[in-house]
């Protein structure tokens, strides 16, 4: 049976580049400095640090366009609370979405099995697995996909005949 994988994945080289330029940029650019403005990196969890809200909302716009510059879709990015650190700085952590959450995962199944399509689709940890009977078939199901789901960038790999 032919078969396919959705995944969501970011390439982590892609990504430590990325931040990489970004503290390269907010350490040559005037209006930082003298400025504690920098972005820390654990796997898929940056921290932002700035002196203020309006720095650190710079230091994420400087970091979201390296990102897209980096071919990473800025929809998987899930920023969490500004939270104050001491000397009246602030920080915040981004978390990079990996993998298709349960939710997304059912989602997709209700939205194949609501197209009539002659797939059949399970979840396998952070993949869903998509099989059908002809190869057709599951083009078709990845360009509905494609189209319908938007919240998170989903890649289509280990394609199978």
């Amino acid at each position: 049976m032919p078969s396919f994988d959705v995944v969501s994945e970011v390439d982590k080289q892609e990504l430590k580049n990325a931040v990489d330029q970004t503290n390269k940029e907010v350490g040559t650019r005037f209006d930082f400095k003298g400025s504690d403005a920098r972005v820390e990196q654990a796997e898929y969890v940056l921290t932002v640090f700035a002196d203020d809200d309006f720095k650190l909302d710079q230091v994420k716009d400087v970091l979201n366009n390296k990102l897209v510059k980096r071919g990473i879709d800025i929809r998987t990015l899930d920023v969490g609370e500004i939270d104050k650190v001491s000397g009246g700085k602030v920080k915040q952590q981004v978390t990079i979405k990996v993998g298709v959450e349960t939710e997304l995962g059912k989602k997709i199944i209700r939205l194949l099995k609501d197209s009539k399509m002659k797939v059949q689709a399970s979840i396998q940890g952070d993949t869903v697995r998509v099989t059908g009977a002809k190869r057709d078939i599951l083009q078709e199901a990845i360009a509905l996909l494609r189209k319908d789901i938007t919240e998170q960038p989903l890649q289509f790999n280990n394609f199978r005949d």
